[in-house]
């Protein structure tokens, strides 16, 4: 029933906290360049390179602490994935767009490239972990290496990057790790057959009913599982990438060894306190206690 299985290895050496928005070395870029629109997840509409008016002169968020209660729900699922230190630190270094407000254009602009770039750096650093992919780890660490030479290139040429195409080579890469991995989870399975559901990206499973399935090993990449009833339901070594979580309940479900989720997802979700995540993510603060 794979109780205590684990396919990961020891880490390549990079840090995932690098990988991880630290907004006290950000200039308040997500708050600034990004748009969006008066919704259930956004209080009001804001245009991109305007600055929500919650921004405080020191680039922190002056309602942090309520956001959900105030219409900024949004605001709480966002991960840029460490984008916005890195540009604030290291692309630009260290200069901020108040006081240099001539560079605020293409800071914005290099934001959400580089928000791409450190996703896809998230991404293949997990894949490098995973024991049953060792055979394609080579070209996973070459394409790590690469893709972190891209978040050095100038702001110039970061805005004219092609990203999408080094989406698609990453992406070839990461369907061949998910395979690799869940195929050998199912070659050391013993218990009985898993549920069968519609899989593969874009699989609409938008409300489904899937409380306490056994959703192990499954293809889930890009799935809509929007509001879904995922109360129980296993979903060890199931591939999560792109998977949209919103309002999905994941309380008591267990995602411990699923390939590719990310923080950002979880927010987006409901959960408990007995709801198993992966040891690099954490609980979101506004899961719910579990009674009884």
């Amino acid at each position: 029933m794979l109780e205590n299985e684990d396919y990961s290895i020891a880490s390549p050496g990079r840090s995932r906290q690098a990988m991880q928005a630290d907004c006290e070395n950000c200039f308040g870029l997500c708050c600034v360049a990004l748009p969006f629109a008066a919704s259930a997840d956004f209080a009001v509409d804001k245009n991109a390179g305007q600055p929500c008016h919650n921004l405080q002169p020191d680039f922190r968020c002056g309602i942090h602490t309520s956001l959900r209660q105030l219409g900024f729900r949004g605001c709480t699922v966002y991960d840029c994935f460490g984008a916005g230190q890195k540009v604030s630190q290291a692309t630009f270094g260290g200069r901020d767009w108040r006081q240099e407000p001539g560079s605020a254009k293409l800071m914005f602009e290099v934001f959400p490239v580089m928000r791409q770039l450190q996703e896809l750096l998230w991404y293949l650093n997990e894949a490098l972990t995973l024991e049953p992919a060792r055979v394609i780890h080579a070209e996973l660490g070459a394409a790590l290496e690469e893709t972190e030479r891209l978040t050095h290139l100038s702001p110039a040429s970061l805005v004219q990057l092609d990203v999408a195409a080094q989406r698609g080579i990453v992406n070839a890469l990461l369907l061949q790790t998910s395979e690799l991995v869940r195929e050998e989870a199912r070659r050391q399975h013993k218990g009985p057959a898993v549920r069968k559901i519609r899989q593969g990206r874009g699989a609409d499973l938008i409300g489904a009913n899937l409380r306490g399935a056994d959703l192990r090993y499954a293809n889930l990449r890009g799935a809509y599982l929007i509001a879904a009833d995922l109360r129980g339901a296993d979903l060890r070594v199931a591939d999560l990438i792109g998977a949209d979580l919103r309002d999905a309940d994941l309380r008591d479900a267990d995602l411990t060894g699923s390939l590719f989720l990310t923080q950002a997802q979880l927010n987006s979700a409901k959960g408990s306190d007995r709801t198993k995540v992966p040891p690099s993510l954490v609980h979101p603060a506004h899961w719910s206690a579990s009674v009884g």
